[in-house]
């Protein structure tokens, strides 16, 4: 290979971090969620001891499954897809690096502060100050690394999926900013700068918000590299995901209220983000078509390659979480399912069946890419982890409608003297049948994220450093 555009290589290095960390982390924050699973099936899994209940490990549980495998897939996607779109390096590789190491700084303090108790309580936000700040650091640094990457492009338009790993950027870090506004007392204990029911509206714009912009606008920017690459076919209509990128930024920030409905918050508040996210409807379901339809003409390809099936199949299941999620904001149907299993079901619907299906097709897409190789060591191990997915992601969302339909509907029933017809522990007792099949479906999953981990191991086992630095090369000739 030529030095002549040695210079001008992509920056892989740091995609090849983030793209391992993604898996890495994928098994830690999967493995602790059916840990936590199983307490609510055996609880002497508590061991007795605070920092391993299941108040303090849960929401471990979700800051690493968000944050550390969904954040790092998110940066080593948007830092490939970036370079490769805009046929430019990196613009400052000491600033991705910085990103990297801040990155798994934040998920380290993470997982120290966490089981000890230090927490803000607000969901998706729980990390003190401190770490609060240290990830805005981290953030607004991605944010310069993406945008002035685009800024010295080489290509004169700026591709969609561009526009939503943007999108998701700005608004992560705006959301972020705003909600952890907060008064410190102590270097692990800070008390919100909002009170009452404008902290519980504040938080809930963010925390929809999380899953609006950091588990679905993103992704949707992976979604459109990823499945035409993989299909070898153009996207099915440009013009749509224009409009759906639009449609959706402008509606999904005022979604957050329908996680207050019959509380404190304002009645018209309430009844505004209903309607809001029946109408987010639309854009959401125009994104998951653009995306099926791109297989036209390529169907076929599904019966041999399972990398392809892991995106077709999330973006199914983000057709299903997204017509599930507008009918939840119904207020009368949110009575039901409100505070039961069937909104953890919902989540994971969204977290397993699309956020992480579409990151470990787009990272099996990558993985050969960065290090040289043509192809993952096993295409057999990649097939038997897409049906440990898909099965225990079905096991997992079908317990959980179960579970929380039949608690809606216990927790609601009345005598004729208008007394509950049942105790709270009753309820527990009838759902113990789906917190066992959902700690299985959980098991599941894991087990794939195993498989996934040493087929990766061996593929990047079997490739040298002088292979990983020329694909770098190699692709910038062959975008040139």
């Amino acid at each position: 290979m030529s030095t002549a555009i040695s210079p001008t290589a992509y920056n892989y290095k740091v995609v090849r971090q983030f793209a391992i960390m993604t898996v890495v982390w994928g098994i830690l924050g999967m493995g602790l969620g059916v840990f936590i699973a199983s307490q609510l099936v055996w609880p002497e899994l508590n061991f007795g001891l605070p920092w391993t209940t299941f108040g303090r490990l849960r929401p471990l549980h979700t800051n690493l499954v968000i944050f550390a495998f969904g954040g790092c897939a998110l940066f080593a996607t948007s830092y490939y897809v970036v370079q490769r779109t805009c046929q430019t390096r990196l613009i400052s590789d000491s600033l991705a690096a910085f990103t990297f190491w801040g990155w798994q700084a934040v998920i380290v303090g993470a997982i120290i502060t966490l089981p000890l108790g230090y927490t803000t309580t607000k969901e998706y936000a729980e990390l003190e100050w401190p770490l609060a700040i240290l990830l805005a650091i981290v953030w607004v640094t991605y944010g310069l690394v993406f945008f002035g990457t685009i800024t010295k492009r080489n290509t004169k338009h700026i591709y969609v999926g561009n526009w939503f790993y943007g999108a998701f950027i700005v608004v992560t870090a705006m959301l972020h900013i705003v909600n952890h506004a907060s008064l410190p007392v102590s270097f692990f204990k800070s008390y919100s700068a909002y009170s009452g029911a404008t902290d519980a509206m504040i938080q809930w714009w963010y925390g929809h918000n999380a899953v609006g912009f950091f588990l679905t606008t993103g992704f949707l920017g992976m979604m459109y590299y990823f499945v035409p690459k993989q299909a070898e076919r153009p996207i099915y209509s440009y013009r749509l995901s224009i409009v759906h990128f639009w449609a959706l930024i402008t509606l999904y920030i005022w979604a957050g209220p329908h996680h207050l409905h019959y509380t404190a918050l304002p009645d018209w508040a309430q009844s505004l983000g209903m309607a809001m996210s029946i109408i987010l409807l639309a854009p959401s379901w125009g994104g998951m078509i653009n995306g099926m339809m791109t297989l036209s003409g390529a169907w076929h390809k599904l019966r041999t390659d399972p990398i392809l099936r892991f995106l077709v199949v999330s973006l199914a299941f983000y057709g299903m979480s997204t017509f599930e999620g507008p009918m939840m904001a119904i207020k009368t149907v949110n009575s039901l399912s409100h505070y039961t299993d069937w909104t953890i079901g919902h989540v994971h619907a969204g977290a397993l069946g699309w956020v992480a299906m579409i990151s470990i097709g787009a990272i099996y897409h990558m993985i050969p890419k960065l290090f040289g190789r043509t192809q993952m060591h096993s295409v057999g191990l990649i097939n038997a982890h897409f049906w440990l997915a898909t099965i225990g992601t079905v096991l997992y969302i079908a317990s959980m409608w179960v579970n929380g339909i039949t608690q809606g509907l216990m927790w609601r029933a009345i005598n004729d003297d208008g007394t509950l017809t049942y105790s709270f522990v009753e309820a527990l007792q009838a759902s113990h049948p789906g917190f066992i099949v959902r700690a299985l479906g959980g098991a599941f999953f894991a087990s794939g994220m195993l498989l996934m981990a040493y087929n990766v191991w061996r593929t990047v086992r079997a490739s040298n450093p002088a292979e990983a630095k020329a694909a770098e090369q190699i692709a910038v000739v062959g975008a040139h």
